[in-house]
């Protein structure tokens, strides 16, 4: 059980700091833009998905409270 919660609070960490670097998800999207006699248009369109540094700094607070815990529980 140990050894989950402290592996739980390492990925918890290491998404933290991505979310910093990155500061959003970008992705790409086939959208159909017209169909006209059977021919269809599609045009690619890029989202992205926002993370504000909030969601950082929760995951990073979170998963060093997993890794304390880990460590009392272990003594």
């Amino acid at each position: 059980m140990k050894s989950v919660i402290n592996i739980l609070g390492i990925v918890l960490i290491i998404l933290g700091i991505v979310s910093f670097a990155y500061k959003g998800i970008t992705y790409t999207k086939k959208e159909q833009v017209a169909e006209i006699a059977g021919l269809q248009v599609t045009a690619d369109t890029q989202k992205t998905i926002h993370l504000p540094p909030l969601v950082g700094g929760v995951s990073i607070a979170a998963g060093l409270f997993l890794l304390i815990i880990g460590r009392l529980r272990g003594k």
